[in-house]
This record gives C-alpha cells, sequence and structure tokens, in this order.
C-alpha cells in the first residue's frame, strides 16, 4: 500500500517525461493532475484504513535490499508520519494546479513536481536510515532545477544558495547515521533495530548535534537560515509552496524522528539550548517580516519564525508539546501555501509585490476582491486567531511547552503579537486604501484560479473548527514517543558526570 503512494508519482513522471508532444502543455497538465489527484485520493484512503489507536507503526513493508551496506527497502508510517503525507500528496496537487497552462518546458516542470511528491513521501515513510537519506537527497536536484529554471531575477544565485546548504544538510545527516549504524553494532541501518543507549554521552552529543545542525539546516533555524529568504522568494509560486509547506517539514520531522527518539537522554540536556534557538528564530523572523517591503519576501520571514515554535515544542518533550509541533507542521503548511499562492496571484495580475506601491486591492470594482478577502483570512490565520487552525497548533505549542520551558514560550506568545503586526502592516498596505484612477484596472481574477485558495481556505477553517480531525491522528504516537523522555534536566546530568569526569 505504501510502494504504491512512492512509485505513483515516479510513473507519473516517466510518462509525463518521455510524452511525445511537448507542446501540448494543456494535456501534459491535465495528465500530471491525474496523477496528483490519484496520490492525494491514495493518502486519503490510507488515512481511512489508519488505527488511530495503535501508536505503533502501520502499513509494514520490508525488503533486503543491498544487505552488505545495511540498506533495506523498509517501509512503515505512524501518527507523526501519516498527517505529513496527506499533507505533501494535498500540496504537490494543489502547487500543480497553480502552474500555469502556457508553462516554458512543461514536460520537465511537471516531471520535476511528480519526482518532488515521490521523495518527500519515500522520506516519511522509510524506516531504513540509508532509505531516508536516499529519499532526503532525491528531492534536492528537483527543486535546484525548478528554482533555477522557472525563477525569478536572481535565481541563479538563489537555486545555487539553496544546493550548497541543503547538500551539507544531507552531508550532515548521512554522517550522524553512519556513526549511530556503525558505532551501534547494529547488523543494518533499519530504524527499529538501532539503540545508542550503549554509546558513551560524548559520542552520543557529537552524533546529536550533526543531526541537530543539518535538520536545522533544512527546516531552517536561525543562523541556518540565509538561503530561505532567497529561495522562497526567487521560486515561482508553486515551488515556493512545496519549498515552505512540504520540503521544510523533513527537518522537523527528522529532529523528533531520530533526535529525540534515538537520543532520548542526551537531546534532554540540550533541550534548553534548542528551546532558546526556537526563540530566537520566532523572534528573528517575526522582527525580519515587519521590515520586508516586498510582500513574498515577508512570508518568507514569517515562515522561520513559525517553524522556531516547533522546535521549542519539540524542544519541550511533553506529550502535549510534541502534539503541537506536528500540528504546527500541518497547520504552517497550509497557511504558507494558501500566502505564497495569494501572492503569486497579485504579482500577476497587478505586477508587483511592492508593499509600498500596492494599495486598494479590496475594491469590489476594479481590485481583487475575492483574493483580498482570502489574503486577511490567511493573514488571521498566520497570526493564530482562533477558529482557524493556526491557533490551535500554536496553543497547543504554548501550552505545552510552558510547564518545562516557561520564559521562552512567554516570548513566543508574544511574537505571536509580533505576527499580528507584520500582516496588519501587508494587509493595511495592499488591501485599503484608494486606487490610483489612471493605472488600476486589474484583470479580472478567473474562478478556476480561485479554487486553488478556497479549498485551502476551507480547510484551514474546517481545522480550526474541528481540530479533533487533525489531532486524534498524531497524538497516540507522540504521547508513546515522549513516555519514556527524561525530564530535561537535572537527574540526567548527575547520570552522567561519572563519564563526563571520566
Amino acid at each position: 500500500m505504501l510502494s504504491t503512494l512512492l512509485w505513483l508519482p515516479i510513473l507519473g513522471a516517466a510518462i509525463v517525461g518521455i510524452f511525445p508532444n511537448q507542446k501540448e502543455t494543456k494535456r501534459l497538465r491535465q495528465i500530471t493532475i491525474a496523477f496528483a489527484i490519484a496520490s492525494f485520493a491514495w493518502s486519503l484512503m490510507l488515512l481511512t484504513q489508519f488505527d488511530i489507536n495503535n501508536p505503533g507503526l502501520q502499513f509494514k513493508e520490508y525488503f533486503s535490499w543491498a544487505e552488505p551496506i545495511g540498506l533495506s527497502y523498509s517501509l512503515a508510517v505512524d501518527g507523526l508520519s501519516m498527517p505529513l503525507l496527506v499533507l505533501s500528496s494535498f500540496l504537490t496537487m494543489i502547487a500543480i494546479y497553480a502552474t500555469a497552462e502556457n508553462a516554458e518546458r512543461p514536460r520537465l516542470k511537471y516531471s520535476l513536481f511528480l519526482l518532488i511528491n515521490a521523495g518527500i513521501a519515500g522520506a516519511l515513510m522509510a524506516q531504513n536510515l540509508l532509505l531516508f537519506i536516499l529519499f532526503y537527497e532525491l528531492e534536492l536536484i528537483p527543486f535546484y532545477l525548478a528554482i533555477a529554471i522557472w525563477g525569478g531575477e536572481k535565481r541563479g544565485y538563489a537555486s545555487i544558495k539553496f544546493l550548497l546548504y541543503t547538500a551539507v544538510s544531507g552531508l550532515l545527516v548521512l554522517a550522524a547515521f553512519l556513526g549511530i549504524g556503525f558505532l551501534s553494532g547494529s547488523p543494518n541501518f533499519d530504524y527499529q533495530s538501532l539503540t545508542t543507549t550503549e554509546l558513551s554521552f560524548k559520542t552520543q552529543l557529537i552524533l546529536l548535534t550533526l543531526l541537530l545542525v543539518g535538520f536545522g539546516i533544512k527546516i531552517p533555524l536561525v543562523p541556518l537560515h540565509t538561503w530561505l529568504p532567497d529561495a522562497y522568494t526567487e521560486a515561482s509560486p508553486a515551488v515556493a509552496i512545496l519549498l515552505g509547506g512540504i520540503l521544510a517539514k523533513l527537518g522537523t520531522y527528522g529532529l523528533i524522528r531520530f533526535g529525540l527518539q534515538l537520543f532520548p537522554e542526551t537531546w534532554s540536556l540540550v533541550a534548553p539550548g534548542l528551546a532558546i534557538i526556537g526563540t530566537v528564530s520566532v523572534v528573528y523572523g517575526a522582527l525580519s517580516a515587519i521590515a520586508q517591503k516586498d510582500i513574498k519576501r515577508m512570508v518568507a520571514y514569517s515562515s522561520i519564525g513559525h517553524m522556531g515554535y516547533m522546535l521549542v515544542a519539540a524542544a519541550a518533550g511533553t506529550a502535549l508539546s510534541v502534539l503541537g509541533s506536528v500540528s504546527q507542521m500541518v497547520s504552517h503548511g497550509l497557511i504558507l501555501a494558501l500566502l505564497f499562492y495569494l501572492v503569486g496571484i497579485i504579482e500577476r495580475k497587478v505586477g508587483t509585490r511592492d508593499i509600498n506601491v500596492l494599495n486598494g486591492l479590496m475594491n469590489p470594482i476594479r481590485g481583487l476582491p475575492t483574493i483580498s478577502a482570502l489574503l486577511i483570512l490567511g493573514g488571521m490565520a498566520s497570526a493564530g486567531i482562533p477558529g482557524l487552525v493556526g491557533f490551535v497548533a500554536e496553543f497547543i505549542v504554548f501550552q505545552g511547552s510552558f510547564s518545562a520551558f516557561p520564559i521562552p514560550t512567554l516570548l513566543c506568545i508574544i511574537a505571536s503579537g509580533l505576527t499580528a503586526v507584520y500582516f496588519v502592516i501587508l494587509l493595511n498596505r495592499t488591501c485599503f486604501g484608494k486606487l490610483d484612477n489612471y493605472t488600476a484596472y486589474y484583470p479580472k481574477v478567473l474562478r478556476s484560479e480561485s479554487i486553488p485558495a478556497i479549498v485551502l481556505t476551507a480547510v484551514i477553517l474546517f481545522l480550526g473548527i474541528q481540530p479533533t480531525w487533525l489531532v486524534r491522528w498524531i497524538e497516540p504516537t507522540t504521547s508513546s514517543m515522549v513516555a519514556n523522555l527524561p525530564a530535561f534536566g537535572q537527574q540526567v546530568a548527575i547520570d552522567y558526570q561519572p563519564s563526563l569526569d571520566k
């Protein structure tokens, strides 16, 4: 069942890639959308078959692939990966639909989108460390090409920067995985057969640090974030949806799956430092977003801040905080996808993203009233207004993290107020005010162009009103993950003190 979700988009990419007539853009788009819808439908089918009362791995598949090096084709999902799988398939479908029908080099573009979907799905389902890193790196080249070929004016600089940073991320994670496999004495790199409890504290700390830096680049966290604003800004709206909505989640997923799970005691020791880094990312992202004049760059910096919430929650290591971290991954992916899609429509219809030039888009006759209304709702969701999924996720994060890290949590709550500040600035400048009577005759937004934004908005509203439909899949697994996690403090340090002295 999981192999279908993995190989279906790869099959679609192959069919689209060898399609005989590249000029038939409409037909290529229809074929790609059909494969994307099929993948999303299959992920929903898996969701209906998923046992929410079982915190362990489900739908297991295993095949001994390259036994001498410990590589196996091992797939499974649990409450941590299943919601992200559905999110990945859903946003891939949205991104492909959002691509213009007259796209240049459509065979390559649509093939890359489907390969990205396969790479993300493979990483989320992989239960072998080497298999995970294989898929973790597979999506690197498609994203690089998508930014370099269809990006903005500075796409060359942004794509190379993205490639270098994420390549370093992969190397660090691979080094940590090799260290875990070789030093633990395991006959293979299968996740469930690995243990780090016999390793010395210093060895565990080195391996965990490699994972933290590697996945921290992918998230990204301050100060490893400098690739993000350029990549998100220069990427086309469809690629930006995949970058922010899906790719960044591999970083937080990796920290919880491999950092927290494989190094529970060491994690509890470094947790205060992680909470500080997460808080700095939250505050820095909010303040940087306030200073931006490009609305797409403003949304990009807001992403840094919201990813920081996930780290603070994961660092706290309580059942509620880890539940909030995973919920925030889904919430952030949906909201960011909506914002990037709307910004893309505004840029295409108005011709600029400059916040000092945009004005009066709420005008019901000559403006973009529907897009403006959806942008307001997206801003409210990002700011954590009750009734929307952003509030649900952030509330769980704050409630779960406060007991472990009260001061960082309070600072994050204050920073969530700053989120409202920069979105008020964005909405006030772009949606309200008076249109220029001579230049502001913007093309109408077609109904078909509004469909992705309306669908995303409906999901954001539904999960905000019915949060149980989100957390019910996650809670049993996250509660099981933290059941044996030590409290982040002193007792573990005392237990390790003899080895430190030695």
